[in-house]
């Protein structure tokens, strides 16, 4: 018997049959649920009676978020139901924060029409649903990855170096990357690639990294000659980043090289020579560079100079304090006086700050949490990966979103030297979004059990003539 060969479209992933995501579906709703409340809290506050204002641009939100699901639904897919209503929920709160922060903070002109901040967030988180829609159902191999991943490294590399003739200052760091009225930051998607980049090497040089040891007297260092071309990538990467002064970024990198390095090889050893590596590094920079040396300064003693350098980082610890338990409520904060924000680029360095003085400390642990979440779910989709590629894949691509979120809510907080990177889903910037719907998007696909076969066929029930006996064949 000659067996059928499956068509192409089978075989590519997308001859299924829909398939209900019923707990996908009922935290959505929840989701939806408490977006509508504040919104509605929001406007309360802002007209002083009872009001739920204008839902145009949550109303345009959430149906980018129903579009995503009812997506996953009619491909069949049988990925992670618990990623997308999260990013939901931090991609929701953005929204809210953006509506209720002065409008003239960014404004970019569009076919003729000035686009505000909240505007101008709506339209990059809609963009970026559709990229992890587009990621989570068509992606079912990661071959284009791992097979490329020096040509992905390179490719990340030029773009930086692009930036660093090219790039326009912010704040004193060269950062963006402009095209016509859009502006970017490279060094967002240039995670992504360098995780690519990282679990592709340490994937086929686990054993050898693990095992394999060069002695320097009493100290046990990784094999050289297998760690070198890893080695290279992340110090163009830190070199450029660290030129361009953008330190937040640098810290991401060696933070996310270090926990991959010690996910694939299990070396204590490692781990501890690349912390003395970047203590001897900090030391090092923070003599070079004016701009370390003066944040450094600012995170031991705010006080020092607190109409000047100190401001933002004392501005932002009033915030917490005032927000106590419970928080003063959406639009009862104080995040500007006039239209001068209370605490300078609040829309993206200190966010953070913003959302816990309006939804107090309860409000702020709601969204430490779902970064917990999404900690858990990326590690877990790891731990189940087919193979070493895709497990530290799935886990570089965690760490990214998780250690992004723990460097700026550090800084926020004082916890650590303020480093001026985003938080994921929660800071306004296209960048940053799009770079971590990414993320997400590859999360998903890589967590997809494959398409959910078709049931049995139902057994024919025979009709029997008359004089037939039944069960004959």
């Amino acid at each position: 018997m000659n067996a059928i060969a499956p068509s192409p479209a089978r075989q590519l992933g997308f001859a299924v049959r829909p398939r209900l995501r019923r707990r996908e579906l009922a935290l959505l709703a929840i989701v939806a649920g408490a977006l509508v409340l504040g919104r509605a809290s929001l406007a309360s506050t802002l007209a002083g009676h009872l009001a739920l204002g204008d839902l145009r641009l949550l109303g345009l939100y959430l149906g980018g978020i129903a579009a995503v699901h009812v997506a996953f639904v009619l491909t069949g897919r049988r990925s992670d139901q618990i990623l997308l209503p999260t990013v939901a929920l931090l991609g929701g709160i953005s929204l809210l924060v953006m509506e209720r922060l002065p409008q003239g903070l960014v404004v970019q002109r569009f076919v003729g029409h000035d686009l505000g901040l909240a505007q101008l967030q709506v339209g990059w988180l809609l963009l970026s649903l559709a990229l992890l829609a587009v990621l989570a159902v068509v992606v079912r191999s990661d071959n284009w990855l791992r097979l490329y991943k020096y040509s992905w490294a390179a490719a990340g590399i030029a773009l930086l170096l692009a930036v660093f003739v090219f790039g326009r200052d912010v704040n004193g760091a060269q950062l963006d990357l402009c095209l016509g009225p859009v502006c970017g930051q490279p060094s967002e998607p240039l995670k992504v690639i360098l995780v690519v980049f990282l679990a592709g090497y340490l994937a086929e040089n686990r054993e050898l990294l693990a095992g394999a040891s060069t002695r320097l007297g009493p100290l046990r260092l990784p094999p050289l000659p297998y760690l070198a071309p890893m080695l290279a990538m992340l110090g163009i990467a830190l070199a450029v980043v660290g030129f361009q002064h953008d330190l937040g970024s640098a810290l991401l990198y060696f933070a996310v090289f270090l926990f991959l390095l010690y996910i694939a090889t299990a070396r204590v050893s490692y781990v501890a020579l690349g912390l003395l590596l970047f203590l001897a590094g900090s030391a090092v920079l923070y003599e070079i560079y004016p701009v370390v040396r003066l944040r450094v300064d600012i995170w031991l003693n705010p006080w020092s100079d607190p109409q000047g350098a100190g401001y933002q980082t004392l501005r932002a610890l009033y915030a917490l304090g005032t927000g106590g338990i419970l928080g003063t409520g959406l639009g009862a904060g104080l995040p500007s006086v006039g239209a001068t924000p209370a605490i300078p680029v609040i829309q993206s360095d200190f966010v953070f700050a913003a959302v816990a003085e309006e939804m107090g400390l309860l409000g702020a642990l709601a969204v430490l949490a779902c970064y917990l979440v999404i900690a858990e779910r990326g590690l877990r989709i790891a731990a189940t990966a087919q193979d070493d590629f895709r497990a530290l894949l799935a886990a570089g691509l965690t760490l990214v979103v998780v250690v992004q979120a723990a460097i700026i809510v550090g800084g926020n907080i004082k916890l650590v030297p303020l480093t001026g990177i985003t938080l994921p889903f929660v800071s306004y910037g296209g960048s940053s979004l799009v770079a971590n719907a990414l993320v997400v998007g590859l999360l998903l696909a890589l967590s997809d059990r494959g398409v959910e076969p078709p049931p049995p066929p139902r057994p024919r029930r025979r009709v029997f003539g008359p004089g037939t006996a039944e069960g004959v064949a």
